[in-house]
């Protein structure tokens, strides 16, 4: 069973239904895209280096108009808390929704049907968690998530544990992003597998196009900060639901706008019938003869389920988003509205998935990628083609291949400033400096980490072009919801809860969750069982695996809140004081003007 699988759009290797293929020298579906854009059609290279750059010289307007009302802390960090809810709520929508959700999930659907669809269950139940915490966060914190403990308990041992796993989750989600990025965009140029571009050749091309996003990315946080990274995330929310819904609505018009006959059709071409349309084809499936593998595939499913629904809630660069906003009524909004979008993108997903079955066909698919990455350029290709011909199936292609690359900008850009904002505020403005910074000081770390961030990123990304990194967006997922939600649950709701609860529930989800991805079949061990071929990132010749999860939140998960619960029982520390007026503040607002 996968882990992840969806996420395989952004990091590289096939997403098939027995496990991870090994790192190829560039994602299989971004080759496989590039196949498309360069074989069939030529002209699609020029509308879509057109294309983006008219999203890239966009966004640098708004970054320089940014710069210039960015003048202080509060600017830097959360916008100066002048965003409407509409706003925010279009930039969380943004933030959310990667290339992962827009080329991965429509893919999974396209040859796993019902199965597919799970994922964007999983994606959208997640929302109704974060609900409930976005007006109790706004009203507590600040600018980050350490501000939540920090408030009630020991200041700088909270704030440098919560920077600890600010930054560990943010920099596995920005390297898995940063090589999908980079594949991207060199495909995106008609660099995929044998070409060239101005004699450069395709590795050297990747790691080209690394440095260019990467440096794009640093620009938008380092000059913009969160003013410009949330009118990018609006921007790029606003494109892809507009680009999601143009190829809906030709999809369902196709088919008379009659869902049952593409839901039909779909099953008919997918080759398994009304199996397509029912669970249980890919995920959690009854292996015959071995009851434990049929056990541990239906926990692996849990598992998955528990990273997707608890790790939302708990993505720092989800969290940072709250404070963007001038109230806690106002946080509370927007992630209303975000439920409607996310779970608008979500439901044209469907027929997105369905309509490339019904239309391209699951054979086409598969041959062209075995992910399914692919389905929706080829989807799109085949729209554009039945509208307006070849001219027609350049634009389309073109258009959807611009959408995911602004897709990853985006996400990238928003993941750099929640690292770089917990460096500067926590770290330095309240471990180094003991709370007393200047403000001026604090924003000028803050830029500086960015760089630091941005280059790390550049080079990890660059040093990983040639392994699978897919694993990475799962384990950051997983890091969240196993450090980081208890201790923001914890914070809000039990008056016992301390300091070294905060430090034990933080190292020891991490920590957990570390090991356990280390020792599972993600990392070693795993062949497929008909070619024998290595399904795992370490080469065949390294097997450490024991763990026979591949999705460690189900384990992780509760072993971060034992760890943060235990050690509070063992610390003498008490505060009912503090924790009161958190709970009167978190509720009410109370004591947050100015904030």
């Amino acid at each position: 069973m996968n882990t992840f699988p969806v996420h395989r759009a952004l990091a590289g290797g096939a997403a098939t239904g027995e496990g991870t293929a090994p790192g190829p020298a560039a994602p299989d579906w971004a080759a496989e895209l590039g196949s498309v854009l360069g074989d069939r059609f030529g002209a699609a290279h020029a509308w879509t280096i057109a294309l983006c750059a008219l999203f890239v010289l966009a966004t640098l307007v708004i970054t320089v108009r940014a710069r210039r009302t960015t003048r202080g802390a509060v600017d830097f960090y959360a916008g100066g808390r002048g965003f409407s809810s509409t706003q925010n709520g279009l930039a969380l929508t943004g933030d959310y929704l990667s290339a992962a959700s827009f080329l991965g999930i429509a893919g999974m659907i396209s040859l796993r049907g019902y199965d597919g669809f799970l994922y964007s269950v999983g994606f959208l139940v997640a929302w109704l968690l974060v609900l409930p915490m976005a007006q109790l966060t706004r009203n507590t914190g600040r600018y980050t998530m350490a501000d939540l403990p920090a408030f009630r308990l020991r200041r700088m041992r909270v704030r440098l544990a919560c920077t600890v796993s600010t930054v560990t989750v943010c920099v596995f989600y920005l390297v898995a992003q940063m090589v999908g990025a980079g594949a991207l965009t060199a495909v995106l140029l008609g660099l995929h597998e044998g070409g060239t571009f101005l004699g450069v050749g395709a590795d050297q091309a990747r790691s080209g196009a690394i440095v260019l996003v990467g440096v794009l990315m640093i620009v938008y946080v380092m000059y913009g900060g969160m003013k410009a990274a949330t009118w990018l995330q609006i921007i790029k929310a606003v494109v892809l639901l507009a680009a999601t819904g143009l190829l809906t609505a030709m999809v369902l018009a196709l088919f008379s706008f009659n869902p049952s006959a593409l839901l039909s059709e779909a099953a008919g071409a997918s080759g398994h019938g009304q199996a397509f349309l029912e669970p249980g084809l890919h995920l959690g499936v009854d292996v015959p003869g071995d009851a434990a593998a049929t056990l541990f595939n239906k926990l692996d499913l849990i598992s998955l389920g528990l990273a997707l629904v608890l790790g939302t809630a708990a993505l720092p660069h989800i969290l940072i988003r709250f404070y963007t906003v001038p109230d806690g009524r106002s946080a509370r909004t927007s992630v209303n509205r975000t439920i409607v979008m996310v779970g608008v993108f979500y439901l044209m997903t469907l027929a997105l998935g369905f309509g490339a079955a019904a239309l391209v066909g699951s054979e086409r698919i598969l041959a062209l990628d075995p992910s399914g990455n692919s389905a929706v350029p080829m989807l799109a290709e085949e729209l554009g083609g039945r509208a307006a011909g070849p001219a027609g199936a350049a634009v389309l292609l073109a258009l959807i291949s611009a959408v995911a690359l602004a897709t990853i900008l985006a996400v990238i850009a928003s993941l750099t400033l929640a690292s770089s904002t917990s460096i500067a505020h926590d770290l330095f403005g309240h471990v180094l400096m003991w709370g007393r910074p200047r403000e001026s000081q604090e924003v000028s770390v803050a830029r500086f980490s960015a760089c630091v961030i941005g280059g790390v990123a550049i080079l990890l990304a660059i040093r990983a072009q040639e392994m699978n990194v897919a694993f990475l967006v799962g384990l950051a997922f997983a890091i969240a919801a196993a450090a980081n939600l208890p201790v923001i649950v914890l914070t809000m709701f039990w008056r016992r809860f301390n300091t070294r609860g905060v430090e034990w529930g933080i190292y020891g989800g991490l920590s957990c969750t570390l090991a356990l991805m280390l020792f599972s079949p993600v990392m070693s061990g795993k062949t497929d069982p008909l070619t024998g071929e290595n399904l795992s990132v370490l080469p065949a010749s390294i097997d450490i695996q024991f763990v026979p999860l591949e999705n460690p939140a189900l384990i992780a998960v509760p072993f971060g809140f034992l760890c943060a619960v235990v050690g509070s029982l063992l610390s003498q520390e008490r505060n009912t004081a503090r924790f009161t007026e958190l709970r009167v503040r978190s509720l009410t607002g109370w004591g947050t003007e100015g904030r």
